[in-house]
């Protein structure tokens, strides 16, 4: 290999020392020691944006899996007042003896008129949530009815098997009380008995069908807003404010609706 002239007169130079550190006239800064005040916390406002930041990023991670994003509110809903709800107590948690069900549904068969499982919501005496899962149809859905059933393919990402739905459900409502709005059809849907003697229906209560409906079946809208004064399923349905109302519905008239059960279940 050829070597340049240049580089070997570098070499040179640096052999002689005529290249030397040049000497900075600046002194050495004193190492600073570290104070207690600068392990500060992070401040409010830092925190807060650290919190947004996390709840943007769960939306979105949400998103991906098909999950609707939740807006919590501080404070409970009319609804769950009324019910005596409170989350933070253990004891409100507790299944207890009581579970209100409700269902969504879908359309299937020909167009879509044929109904198929697609939600199912639990709730105890109190109003928590026992359960709350989509339900993945057995049959091709030809209309997801989403207007009114709030339920959209995106769902079926987080769906539970249809059998898997059923043995949970079968196995919170055993021994307990089944409080529902024609609970019969949620119960067929599920293909599941449960003894009368534990049904309260506000449908079939006569007192609510004679004041409310003449003598027929009352809707729940109808009932929520003539018993309680309350405005629910204004626009897309949910299972879950749906069980609560019948819950409280229940609670309303307990004495009446049990004692009008007993006896249509011991004299049938």
């Amino acid at each position: 290999m050829v070597l340049s002239s240049n580089w070997l007169e570098l070499q040179k130079k640096a052999g002689d020392g005529t290249f030397k550190k040049r000497k900075s006239n600046k002194k050495p800064s004193k190492i600073a020691k570290p104070s207690i005040k600068s392990k500060r916390e992070p401040s409010k406002v830092m925190q807060v944006v650290y919190e947004m930041n996390h709840a943007i990023k769960k939306v979105e991670a949400d998103k991906v899996q098909g999950k609707q994003p939740s807006l919590k509110s501080e404070s409970p809903s009319k609804l769950d007042e009324l019910l005596g709800k409170d989350v933070s107590t253990t004891k409100m948690k507790n299944i207890g003896k009581f579970i209100a069900m409700d269902a969504e549904f879908v359309g299937v068969g020909p167009d879509g008129k044929e109904n198929a499982l697609a939600r199912v919501s639990l709730v105890n005496y109190n109003g928590y949530v026992i359960m709350d899962e989509y339900v993945k149809p057995r049959e091709k859905v030809v209309d997801w009815r989403t207007w009114v059933s709030g339920i959209e393919s995106k769902h079926m990402k987080i769906a539970m098997s249809y059998k898997d739905v059923q043995q949970r459900v079968a196995d919170i409502l055993q021994d307990r009380i089944l409080v529902g709005h024609a609970v019969a059809h949620d119960l067929s849907a599920l293909a599941l008995k449960h003894p009368r003697s534990m049904i309260r229906d506000t449908s079939l209560f006569t007192p609510f069908r004679k004041e409310y409906a003449n003598g027929k079946t009352p809707s729940l809208k109808k009932l929520a807003k003539k018993v309680l004064d309350l405005d629910i399923q204004n626009a897309e349905h949910s299972s879950v404010e749906d069980a609560k109302m019948t819950m409280l519905l229940y609670k309303s008239r307990k004495k009446e609706i049990d004692r009008f059960h007993t006896a249509k279940t011991s004299n049938p």
